[in-house]
């Protein structure tokens, strides 16, 4: 098996989740290749990490409210916060950017401002509470959907927005298989949860397009954060479109 496709994965899995994964020290990870990979696989990062929280949901069902609330917090401990903080950052940097300071300087900084922290918990409640009632109407399939659907957001938001970030404007370069992983991607949660796929897919796309020109205008550039900030972003739009639609 080519040698940087597994190398791409564990490191999918090493950036974006919390699984401790350890490589050699001689081992290239801005490799191009193996950049490639680690994009390619972002969205299946969030396939497992939703799957082992709707796995221990099957095991604390019995606790209702309780076990649906301590599943949601499972989720987005395993992807170690590291979307729900550039919330922070991006809030932040838009308030200082109003005030007519340097966004990228506040963005950068490592303290945590009123108004960002109030905007996370703000959008950490309404994914909770969404989170939950997918829990709880046994929604399973449609949460993993969706984590898959988000995260092939923060893949089209990458192939189609200049950077100020070195690291992400390398994994754009780098992305080669996108179209592949969109095709890929698409078919897997048409298989999951039928034609939804296609109203979740177009939601997702259409708002990162849009959303993406919302925060170069009001920002002046986009980096790594705004990527996080998109995909918490579409993941409470789709969980909320769920709800609305097909919760019965």
């Amino acid at each position: 098996m080519n040698k940087d496709l597994i190398l791409g994965l564990k490191f999918a899995f090493s950036y974006f989740s919390i699984i401790p994964i350890k490589f050699d020290s001689n081992v290239d990870l801005s490799k191009k290749e193996i950049i490639n990979y680690l994009m390619f696989f972002l969205p299946l990062v969030g396939a497992v990490l939703s799957f082992g929280a709707c796995i221990a949901f099957y095991f604390l069902e019995d606790l209702s409210y309780l076990g649906a609330i301590i599943c949601t917090f499972l989720y987005m401990m395993f992807y170690g916060f590291i979307h729900t903080e550039a919330i922070l950052d991006v809030v932040d940097a838009l308030y200082a950017k109003h005030s007519g300071k340097d966004a990228y300087e506040v963005i950068k900084e490592p303290t945590i401002g009123a108004m960002g922290f109030l905007y996370a918990l703000g959008f950490v409640c309404i994914k909770v509470a969404a989170l939950v009632m997918l829990f709880l109407n046994q929604m399973y399939l449609e949460i993993i959907a969706i984590a898959i659907i988000s995260r092939v957001s923060v893949q089209f938001m990458t192939k189609t927005n200049e950077f100020k970030s070195s690291f992400v404007g390398l994994m754009k370069s780098s992305f080669t298989s996108f179209k592949t992983a969109l095709a890929l991607y698409f078919i897997v949660c048409l298989v999951l949860i039928g034609f939804k796929a296609f109203t979740l897919f177009f939601i997702a796309l259409v708002f990162t397009f849009l959303f993406s020109l919302f925060l170069e205008k009001n920002l002046g550039f986009l980096n790594g954060d705004t990527l996080g900030f998109n995909l918490e972003l579409t993941e409470i739009i789709l969980f909320i479109t769920v709800c609305l639609l097909w919760l019965n």
